[in-house]
């Protein structure tokens, strides 16, 4: 059969196939710690017990039909209401759209920007910008950064590679690492991009920022959310950010999403979505209207929530620097925001009991899995090496007893390494 050269070539998720290979060995009976997906076990995280109320209360009252395309005005006034209240991000209800999910989203933003062979400029390791330039036909320009500034890129990173460019893909906090843009770096980044399009006449194409701050809400300690219309309000026409409830109120499955920015971009959005049909349900974006009007509540769960999840990253932080401590080549940065802890576990080159060397990062995510009975991610799954030592560990589908387990059985599978 003869298929598109874009479907030809396009790579599926290295995340989902090792999600599937360790669900399998779960349904076999086999104990997994299962650090993998960017997910959350409702019977360890349930979302909020008043959205839980909202939304069958919405259905019963018979919201079943199509929502606008654009989202339901009530979300988007609610949405638009609680960005102004937490962030000081001063958006009209209009310039805000609502699909299920923040992927649609950002799928949108780029077919609204992306001619083919454009450029788009994002740092690795990030979440899927190498597999959305595929789609879109975008030229990508990965760069890459240091686990030195944890990570994150610097304005001295990213200044090579703008001239000429449409987008640059930033997230903060950031998936996979887990790790936050600090106020000096982001501001210097904005700086770049407000230099750029100065330099543009006014028949080229500006720079545009899309910032995903999906995490936003999940930030520990005196960590601080920092985003670039904030920074420099100039920016604002430039500016498209993704946002939504999935991670903060740990709703995956709810699939309710919004992005918001300049007028004329999130117009055409709009019209994209609205022939894509990606839609949030309409019973669920009534709820979460209704929700997010809630202050005590939201704050209730998150407060919960929060320490919940910081608890087991803090587990599992502590126990690789133990790991560490005790003279195993292994590593952490410290958790910050998101899900996610950055973990290095640096065997490459070394050899399994059964004599297999290991190879790649995939070869060392396989024996963890089959050895320590821990699944975990490597950042060559993010654009980075095949021979990156670095990995994500998410800990939303995991219990703190499972990830606590599992620690002990990591020391024995790398002392068996030779």
């Amino acid at each position: 059969m003869i298929v598109s050269k874009m479907a030809a070539s396009l790579i599926g998720s290295e995340i989902i196939k090792i999600g599937n290979e360790v669900n399998d060995m779960i349904r076999r009976g086999e104990k997994i710690c299962n650090l993998t997906i960017g997910d959350f076990d409702p019977a360890l995280y349930p979302i909020p017990a008043g959205l839980t109320t909202e939304i069958g209360k919405a259905y019963q009252a018979g919201h079943t039909n199509y929502p606008p395309a654009n989202g339901v005005a009530e979300l988007r006034q609610s949405a638009a209401a609680f960005l102004k209240e937490r962030l000081g991000l001063d958006y009209p209800a209009n310039d805000l759209l609502i699909a299920g999910g923040s992927r649609p989203l950002i799928y949108a933003t780029y077919l609204a920007l992306i001619d083919p062979d454009d450029t788009v400029v994002f740092p690795v390791p990030s979440w899927n910008n190498n597999h959305y330039c595929h789609l879109s036909g975008a030229r990508p320009v990965m760069v890459e950064t240091r686990p030195e500034n944890n990570f994150m890129p610097t304005a001295a990173d990213i200044a090579p590679h703008l001239k000429g460019a449409t987008l640059l893909a930033l997230c903060s906090p950031l998936n996979p690492t887990g790790t936050v843009f600090s106020k000096e770096d982001l501001a210097a980044i904005c700086d770049l991009v407000i230099e750029e399009n100065k330099s543009r006449s006014a028949d080229e194409k500006p720079l545009y920022i899309m910032y995903d701050q999906i995490y936003w809400m999940l930030t520990f300690g005196n960590t601080r959310h920092f985003d670039p219309v904030n920074l420099r309000p100039e920016l604002r026409d430039y500016v498209i950010y993704i946002d939504g409830i999935s991670k903060c109120f740990a709703a995956t499955g709810v699939r309710v999403g919004y992005a918001f920015g300049p007028t004329t971009v999130i117009d055409k959005m709009k019209s994209i979505l609205g022939h894509i049909g990606a839609w949030a349900p309409k019973a669920e974006q009534l709820a979460v209207a209704t929700f997010l009007q809630d202050g005590k509540a939201v704050d209730a769960f998150t407060k919960g929530f929060k320490e919940k999840v910081q608890r087991s990253l803090d587990t599992l932080f502590h126990g690789l620097k133990e790991l560490k401590r005790s003279g195993l080549p292994v590593d952490a940065i410290i958790p910050m925001g998101a899900i996610y802890l950055t973990a290095r576990i640096d065997v490459l080159g070394k050899t399994t009991p059964d004599g297999k060397e290991l190879r790649t990062n995939k070869d060392i995510t396989s024996y963890l899995i089959q050895e320590a009975k821990l699944a975990i991610v490597p950042f060559g799954a993010f654009g980075t090496s095949e021979l990156s030592p670095w990995f994500r560990m998410s800990v939303g589908g995991a219990s703190l007893e499972s990830i606590q387990a599992a620690l002990p059985r990591l020391r024995e599978a790398l002392h068996q390494l030779k």
